[in-house]
């Protein structure tokens, strides 16, 4: 692989690991540091490679610069939290035999312990998923700016004042203690289960952007499963709704990015692989006593990865969703709850039940009751596609809806 295309693969997987050893090194109230030194290692490879050609081992190479800039770092600008002073003094000679461990299970448990740093509740959830994005994902700011459709000022000013209260609430690099663990883990769950949904139902223009973030929320997820104190059936549960949801990615949208609504999309698209493991991670869910809300979202998604339109399937789908509201009700999960209800009693019922919810600012409570009223009363199904067309963020979405009307 060339340098110009190894080392934006690098940045991609290595930069994450770089900041998260070296924010675990420094503390939380240094992230920029760290950050700083894994852009500076990168631009260093840049600038050595082009000239010098690829060494024997890049990866190696990284963390070995990594390594040398943090220790210049500490030696010249004399930066001591309380971790780092508690292993080095000020005498020189002591930071240069500083060891930085490389080895991957501190790299994981660094990621994991910073994971849990971020996704602490002092900082609102944007700004739990921002951080994910730039210290665990080595996503740039432009990136983040695209999946949250805004500007990269924003952006930036939302990471520096999450910064600013995790340092000054001194939030430490650590797991949960015992009896701690299992709170801060579902809110990680969350932040987690968020960074997905940004992904998968993101409006950016970008699909390899959107892509991405499902894949990090993923990986993420994956790094929970992977450790003893955090594989837990919850943990699990998510992980299978990911798979179940990521296997229909590619038929959710055409060549022009039109959204392809549920019951039109091509079956042979959807990914097997990704379903088996989702089955597998569903099924390593089934253990203890404790039902949480991705136990019932993933058994939704895992029904929705079989095509057959029998009755069967939407009444395990409706019980579901009536599970699922009465445990935590939402006015989003009402709303997809209402095309279940319509396969099992029909469009009159989910009709009326739909517009109880009253979502006057949501395109898709428009868009769904446009369907409904199809070969009920067309007029009243163009008129609410319209509504939801005026409701559109983008030209895709727009042109997905316009086609609805068209067909009336």
């Amino acid at each position: 692989m060339e340098t110009q295309q190894l080392i934006p693969h690098l940045f991609r997987t290595e930069y994450r690991k770089i900041t998260a050893v070296l924010c675990k090194l420094f503390g939380i109230e240094h992230i920029e540091i760290a950050e700083d030194i894994a852009s500076e290692t990168f631009l260093a490879a840049v600038e050595t490679w082009s000239y010098k050609g690829l060494p024997p081992n890049p990866t190696a190479w990284l963390y070995a610069v990594a390594k040398n800039k943090a220790k210049n770092h500490l030696t010249h600008y004399s930066i001591f939290n309380d971790k780092v002073a508690g292993r080095i003094s000020e005498d020189d000679s002591l930071i240069s035999e500083i060891e930085i461990d490389w080895s991957e299970h501190h790299i994981t448990d660094s990621q994991l312990q910073m994971l849990f740093a971020i996704c602490h509740p002092v900082i609102s959830p944007e700004s739990q998923i921002g951080l994910a994005l730039r210290i665990l994902c080595g996503f740039g700011i432009d990136e983040i700016a695209d999946a949250f459709l805004t500007n990269k000022d924003l952006i930036n000013k939302r990471l520096f004042r999450a910064k600013e209260k995790l340092r000054l609430e001194k939030v430490p690099i650590e797991f949960p203690g015992a009896t701690e663990i299992d709170n801060r883990l579902q809110n990680v769950a969350t932040t987690l289960y968020l960074l997905f949904n940004e992904g998968y139902y993101s409006e950016s223009k970008d699909a390899v952007v959107r892509k991405d973030l499902c894949l990090e929320a993923m990986r993420l997820t994956y790094l929970l499963i992977e450790n003893e104190q955090t594989n837990q059936p919850s943990i699990n549960a998510l992980m299978a709704l990911m798979c179940f949801y990521s296997s229909r990615f590619e038929a959710r949208k055409n060549e022009n990015g039109e959204m392809i609504l549920y019951h039109e999309q091509d079956e042979n698209l959807w990914n097997a692989e990704l379903i088996s493991r989702g089955m597998h991670f569903l099924s390593n869910a089934a253990t203890g006593d404790q039902i949480s809300k991705y136990h019932i979202e993933a058994s939704i998604a895992y029904w929705h990865t079989i095509k057959a339109d029998t009755p069967e399937k939407w009444e395990r789908i409706l019980q579901l969703f009536n599970q699922l509201l009465y445990m935590e009700y939402s006015p989003i999960a009402a709303l997809n709850r209402t095309y279940a209800l319509s396969k099992v009693h029909g469009k009159a019922a989910a009709i009326e039940e739909a517009e109880k919810l009253d979502l006057k600012d949501n395109r898709f409570y428009f868009a769904l009751l446009g369907e409904l009223y199809k070969d009920i009363d067309n007029f009243k199904s163009k008129m609410n596609f319209h509504r939801a067309l005026a409701l559109a963020k983008t030209q895709t979405d727009r042109q997905t809806i316009q086609k609805q009307i068209d067909k009336l």
